[in-house]
């Protein structure tokens, strides 16, 4: 029989040794890498189309190629569809589901750089019809943008002067600012009641740069509006540029040239890439944009190829 004293001893004893296997779980724990199990990967529709390929803009056709790829994921480009109707949104549901393939973005486009207050909200309720598409197709981001000006003569021209245009005549980007701040803000309550995830791009515009991006998430503070960051739209020093988003960053659209750019190429480190995004922790998708002349039907595998293992380390 086991005196007080001796019974005190021994559940002390049990006591330390538990905590001493607590604290040894714990450290192993914060040693792990951000993201011990990799970034899965995913596909925009807009890979295949590409705008150009007429015969690879079927939406569904894209969820079912991307399934047989080894995709994990699909955005979809909301001016690819064909359609809005209920049907037509289940049924890319359904090939998304069958496949095992999850509809993980809604690429969409919006413009808030006007003075015209029917303009903007002609914008604003474009985006929660969007909104609530993304709710239909069970997709939990969108993409959002600031707009552009419009003073250029196309996308070709824009692309000339690397993404940099003049405001319109008698306003300034300090006008504009104003104008997408108060506009995404009147989105927020549709982005809360639907479950979907606003991220707002480094896409032209304001958008152009970090600052430009940061200043408009960090204005409207909500934890629906975040960041989706793209690789390929920083066309000097993108590396540091891309940081200033990461800790936003809520979806990563991955830029690849094969075959060289449809409108420029950059020549990205995506080991320098995945390294940032793992040191803030991203636990995301990536989501390969494919903007190379190579026909997509090779070029996409091999991007992907990359991207796995870029994206896929573990330490």
């Amino acid at each position: 029989m086991l005196n007080r004293r001796e019974a005190f001893q021994i559940a002390v004893a049990g006591a330390s040794t538990a905590l001493a296997a607590h604290a040894v779980r714990a450290v192993a724990a914060d040693e792990q890498p951000a993201n011990s199990r990799g970034n899965r990967i995913a596909v925009s529709t807009y890979s295949f189309w590409q705008f150009r390929h007429q015969e690879l803009r079927d939406v569904e056709d894209c969820i079912n190629r991307s399934a047989e790829m080894g995709f994990d994921g699909v955005e979809i480009l909301h001016r690819q569809m064909e359609s809005e109707d209920n049907g037509y949104l289940q049924r890319l549901k359904r090939a998304a589901f069958v496949n095992g393939i999850d509809l993980c973005g809604f690429s969409t486009h919006q413009g808030f750089l006007s003075p015209e207050e029917v303009v903007r909200q002609k914008n604003i309720d474009h985006t929660i019809h969007c909104i609530e598409l993304a709710y239909q197709l069970g997709v939990p981001t969108m993409r959002v943008n600031t707009g552009t000006w419009g003073t250029s003569k196309n996308f070709d021209e824009l692309m000339k002067n690397r993404g940099i245009e003049s405001p319109r005549e008698g306003y300034t980007d300090e006008d504009a600012f104003g104008w997408v701040i108060d506009s995404l803000e009147k989105c927020l309550p549709a982005a809360e009641r639907c479950g979907v995830l606003m991220g707002l791009e480094n896409h032209w515009g304001l958008g152009r740069t970090p600052e430009g991006v940061m200043r408009v998430v960090k204005a409207i503070d909500s934890p629906w509006l975040q960041v989706t960051m793209d690789t390929g739209n920083f066309l000097e020093n993108p590396y540091d540029r891309l940081e200033q988003l990461a800790a936003n960053t809520i979806l990563v659209q991955a830029k690849t040239y094969h075959g060289g750019g449809l409108w420029y190429e950059l020549d990205l480190d995506y080991s320098r890439i995945a390294e940032i995004l793992k040191q803030h922790r991203y636990r995301g998708y990536v989501s390969l944009e494919f903007e190379g002349r190579e026909d997509p039907r090779t070029g996409i595998p091999k991007s992907l190829a990359m991207l796995r293992e870029m994206f896929s380390r573990q330490t």
